[in-house]
């Protein structure tokens, strides 16, 4: 028979593993394609993959599309998708036209830089994603390009209420 102190002591050190590795989204403050003033904080309540990229990163390029298509998989669940641009205030110009030319569909904000990448756990460069689930943890960061079963994996786990085998916390692609 199992030692139950054992057995304690492991789902505690289990527990306290996975809740270091949960953070809060610090309170990003951006701005969507029209102008208006978009929090990351408002997406609580809901799942949502967040992901940071820049007209100039030919991986974002290609992450991109992929996401958008995603978002498309998910919007039944109530998902959301957000592209937060890293663009220099002097190349901001170039967003709107690239997302209609790929023909995005998940949401669009301007303002982000690499300091909010470090904040959030995903270094210095770019693309890099984020999901979070409805109580504005991260459970998961994706460095480099976003493959469809990564962030699928995180979101069918939360979707099923966390049943089964948790996800890695953190996915290198570079």
């Amino acid at each position: 028979m199992p030692n139950p102190c054992r057995i304690c002591t492991t789902f505690l050190f289990c527990f306290l593993v996975s809740a270091a590795q949960a953070k809060r989204v610090p309170n990003l403050e951006l701005r969507d394609l029209t102008g208006h003033t978009q929090k990351i904080t408002s997406l609580r309540g809901s799942i949502a993959v967040v992901s940071f990229w820049a007209t100039w990163c030919a991986p974002c390029r290609e992450e991109l599309p992929r996401l958008s298509k995603l978002s498309q998989d998910y919007v039944d669940s109530g998902v959301r998708f957000i592209a937060i641009s890293i663009d220099e205030p002097k190349d901001r110009a170039k967003v709107a036209p690239y997302v209609t030319q790929q023909k995005l569909t998940m949401d669009i904000w301007v303002g982000g830089d690499t300091d909010m990448l470090a904040r959030i756990g995903l270094g210095d460069i770019v693309p890099g994603t984020i999901v979070i689930d409805q109580q504005g943890e991260i459970i998961g960061r994706i460095m480099g390009e976003a493959r469809e079963e990564d962030v699928k994996s995180r979101l069918d786990w939360l979707l099923n209420g966390r049943q089964g085998e948790a996800p890695e916390p953190l996915t290198k692609r570079y």
